[in-house]
Parts: structure tokens; sequence; C-alpha cells
């Protein structure tokens, strides 16, 4: 619907089902883009924005997984990272829009708060586990000095950044989002 974005992918620029989509997306008052290797794709006209990378005639024909689709998942990469900063899920170059559901993205959370806060291990994985997890308030907290419901309080009055809670806390801003 409206507010939202839809992106289709199609190496050629004329994928059917690429086509049904956009049009579905733009009908229901989504905007639109493409994301294909052919600078005269006839899926244009279904797309508000047209990201083109022409890479050219494949080595293989018909096997667009080698050129095209790795100059779209380049492109991919490269507008999810512009998401996550945009929507305040880093600070400085640190992910920590991470919530530790499990041992692998605990560990992961500890050294980005040990790395972004200069604090020990152990200090850091003490507030993520009073942060329920929550790497972005067991940051605040850490770096405002202030206690997780605080923490999560200013997060939630600054849309989740990091950057905005701390800076209502008078504390570091240093950081990125």
């Amino acid at each position: 619907g409206a507010g939202d974005l839809a992106v289709g992918l199609s190496a050629s620029g004329r994928t059917p089902y690429v086509a049904g989509a956009l049009r579905g997306a733009r009908q229901a008052g989504a905007a639109t883009v493409l994301v294909s290797s052919n600078p005269d794709a006839p899926l244009t006209r279904d797309a508000d924005v047209h990201v083109c990378v022409d890479t050219g005639a494949e080595v293989i024909a018909g096997s667009t997984r080698m050129k095209a689709g790795t100059a779209q998942k380049l492109v991919l990469n490269a507008f999810s990272t512009a998401v996550m900063v945009r929507m305040g899920r880093t600070y400085s170059n640190l992910m920590v829009g991470v919530n530790a559901t499990n041992a692998k993205l605990r560990g992961r959370a500890v050294a980005i708060l040990a790395e972004a806060s200069g604090m020990d291990e152990d200090a850091c994985a003490a507030a993520l586990t009073s942060a329920e997890g929550d790497t972005r308030v067991a940051l605040v907290s850490l770096l405002a000095g202030v206690g997780t419901t605080r923490a999560a309080a200013e997060l939630a009055a600054c849309e989740g950044r990091v950057r905005s809670a701390l800076q209502r806390l008078g504390g570091e801003s240093g950081g990125g989002a």
C-alpha cells in the first residue's frame, strides 16, 4: 500500500511474474523499483525507479546467475545496508539491531557491545541480560550509565535510534545512526 516499496528483480527486465508484482504494488499505492541488467528493460514502464547494472552478455548464454545475478546481489546488499542505517539498526559501523535470541547471537551481541562501549565482556554480557537480549537497550545503558528500563524508554521515544537516545540522555554521541 501507500508508504511501501516493492522491488522487482529481473536480469532481463521482462520477467512476467515481476511485471505482475510491480503492477499489483503500484495499483495498491506502493512505490516501485526494478533492478535489472538490461538498459532497455520493458518493465521500466511498471517501475518508478529503474536500477540498471548493465553487465553485458553472460559468458554462458541463458545463465543469468553469473554476472547479472551477482550484480543484482551487490545492489541488494547496498540497499539493505542503507535501510539498516536509515532505520537506526546501526551504531558507527556496528550492527546493533540484533536481538540475542540464541548463543551465537548472544556472543555476537556481547562482542559488538564490547567494541562499541570499550567495556569488558562480563559487563557487556550483564547489560545484555538486563536488557533481555536487546543489543540497542544494552548499548544505551552502557554508554549513558543508566538502567535498562530508562534506556528502553529513551530508545522508544527515539524510534530505536541509539545516537538519538544517547543525545537525549546527555551521553556519548560519536557513533553512527
